[in-house]
């Protein structure tokens, strides 16, 4: 009893002294010309890119954001972060929130731990698990955040275990850019003249930005270790990168601490929503500077879609380690090939056996189908289609009776898992792309991730680590599977959650690769919304409670529920519907000329 009771002290202790950190944003367009081509973007408080937030782990973190757009509504995600018991805090749209309209507010209020103190019985405890490691917040709202709401965040941990090698460290962001604003091409893509004409292909980004721009610099010394968090805030492509001349050594990856893994002559690649620590060791002298070199992989934008990229198009973009600010700009490193290194094989630097036996294997065969002419993502043959009714307040609303019954949600293709057990997904990629999928709430283990076209889980395992690394976002290759899991303990057994789990490729979120973890709904406990957020749902004006159609006295009735995809799309505009002078024909989309061979696949 007294190792309980000096436990549960200890444990308070850390939560007394952890300190609360206050931002107030105003979100708003800002113009910019990140590339050379300016155009408006959206950013924070006059600031773009927007602002890195820079916490401790344990510490409370509070944003007030205010939609200061007018012609957008928007909504903030805590990419990575758990949530643990604030899943209403997690800032999806059309789950765990309503979209917050121009002229209103909504506070974020959240603890970065993956844990909370908790009683389970009498003689057990658990104690805070803090979030340690590199993050980032976009908007999570109607296919916004492309158009530059996004920023990092990196959580400090006074215990970093490599914490005696490092002298510095900076932050790295990568991503694809579109001279084009979302709506417009989101309207584009979700069309049908583009699944006609195009076999509904992506948009083409315009270029590749490091840290929201082009020849960015990095001041470097001479002889020393930093620290560079890398964080792929992008929307389509994943990147591959490297710093020339310098040696990398990972030793993060998603908020999860690995044993050192020299990269040595291997190349890295990160997938959009990804994030990767690594560890360079800057030069003994400062005769010269050295290149930062990025490239958007090409095989997801043209090739494995079965198409070529237009004439003269660069994928590239460089950045620089500055030692001499006298000294030249160097020329990029020409690359003809890689050997990129397996993340699935980085070691955790605090092993975790291999999560078993497994409750409950979820099976997920991604695929794309034309659905009312329009080009559409689907999973087990369904697509996601977001209700009027943010899901978790459809849980908390419809009572004990109707939570557990998946039709209640409408087509957010929901499973319903029990509380703590051990979840086992498979998706297998019948797609012709890769598929960089993100869990909310949760760090999965990886288990099996296959090459491109090897084949499709058939029930039997291949070799796997016995402590295999956890992340949150992993690609699933084309043709190919992936074997994770976790269980099903965000949060505890007295309150429940809403998690997706969506590939991270902001086209496919709109058009409908997303499934809906809804953990415990039994167990509803005594969660209560912020006022804001309810006025948010009122003044838009979307309903907050009911089932998925607002129905609140017939719970199985959903009449008047989304169930079909919408023949016109734009995004995150307010109110709804196409931008003013919006022309269809007059939106860049990118498209190369498209070969017949395309044409005739679709």
């Amino acid at each position: 009893m007294m190792f309980m009771v000096l436990l549960f002290v200890f444990a308070f202790s850390q939560l007394v002294v952890a300190k609360t950190v206050h931002y107030k944003w105003d979100i708003e367009w800002v113009t910019a010309a990140p590339d050379g081509f300016a155009r408006p973007v959206i950013g924070i408080n006059g600031q773009w890119p927007c602002p890195q937030i820079d916490i401790e782990t344990g510490d409370r973190l509070v944003v007030d954001v205010y939609n200061g757009l007018g012609n957008q509504s928007t909504g903030l995600h805590w990419h990575g972060f758990a949530q643990s018991g604030t899943p209403y805090m997690d800032g999806s749209t059309g789950v765990s929130q309503c979209p917050i309209p121009p002229g209103n507010s909504m506070t974020y209020d959240m603890v970065v731990r993956a844990s909370t103190i908790r009683r389970r019985n009498l003689a057990d405890f658990v104690v805070q698990v803090d979030q340690v490691g590199t993050y980032w917040y976009h908007s999570h709202n109607l296919g916004q955040y492309p158009d530059g709401l996004w920023g990092s965040i990196i959580v400090h941990d006074p215990k970093f275990p490599y914490a005696d090698m490092i002298d510095g460290e900076f932050t790295i962001t990568l991503t694809d850019w579109y001279h084009q604003q979302m709506p417009d091409l989101i309207a584009v893509y979700e069309s049908t003249k583009n699944e006609e004409n195009n076999a509904g292909v992506e948009p083409t980004p315009d270029s590749a930005l490091v840290n929201g721009g082009v020849n960015t610099t990095f001041k470097v010394e001479p002889n020393k270790t930093y620290l560079v968090h890398i964080v792929c805030v992008g929307n389509f492509p994943g990147h591959a990168f490297l710093f020339d001349q310098h040696n990398m050594t990972v030793v993060e990856v998603d908020g999860v601490y690995t044993q050192l893994t020299p990269v040595g002559n291997e190349n890295v690649r990160i997938a959009t929503g990804q994030r990767m620590s690594v560890l360079i060791t800057t030069k003994n002298d400062t005769s010269q500077n050295y290149a930062f070199w990025d490239t958007m992989d090409i095989n997801m934008l043209f090739f494995d879609e079965g198409r070529n990229p237009p004439l003269n198009y660069n994928p590239n973009v460089t950045a620089y380690l500055i030692y001499n600010e006298s000294a030249p700009l160097p020329e990029p490193p020409v690359i003809h090939s890689f050997n990129f290194i397996d993340d699935v094989d980085f070691v955790p630097y605090d092993p975790i056996p291999v999560l078993e036996p497994v409750d409950r294997q979820i099976i997920l065969d991604v695929n794309s189908a034309s659905i009312n002419g329009i080009s559409r993502m689907t999973v087990n043959n369904s697509t996601y289609i977001q209700q009027k009714v943010p899901t978790l307040y459809t849980a908390l609303t419809v009572g004990k009776n109707y939570s557990t019954n998946p039709l209640v949600y409408g087509s957010v293709n929901p499973y319903i898992l029990k509380h703590n057990e051990v979840i086992e997904i498979v998706v297998n990629d019948y797609q012709e792309n890769l598929h960089p999928f993100h869990l909310h709430g949760h760090k999965f283990q990886v288990l099996e991730r296959t090459a491109p076209k090897a084949g499709y889980f058939n029930g039997r395992y291949g070799n796997y680590s016995q402590t295999p690394i956890m992340r949150d976002t992993l690609m699933v290759q084309n043709g190919g599977y992936m074997v994770i899991r976790f269980r099903a303990d965000n949060p505890d057994m007295f309150t429940h959650s809403f998690w997706l789990f969506h590939c991270h490729v902001e086209w496919h979120v709109m058009s409908g690769l997303t499934v809906t973890m809804i953990e415990a709904p039994e167990h509803l406990g005594n969660m209560t919304i912020p006022r804001d957020a309810i006025k948010n749902c009122k003044d838009y004006p979307l309903p907050s409670y009911g089932n998925a159609a607002g129905n609140l006295k017939s719970p199985l009735n959903l009449t008047g529920a989304a169930t079909s995809v919408p023949l016109q799309n734009y995004g995150a505009t307010y109110p709804p519907g196409p931008p003013p002078g919006f022309n269809f024909s007059a939106v860049e989309y990118g498209w190369p000329d498209y070969n017949n061979s395309v044409k005739a696949k679709a």
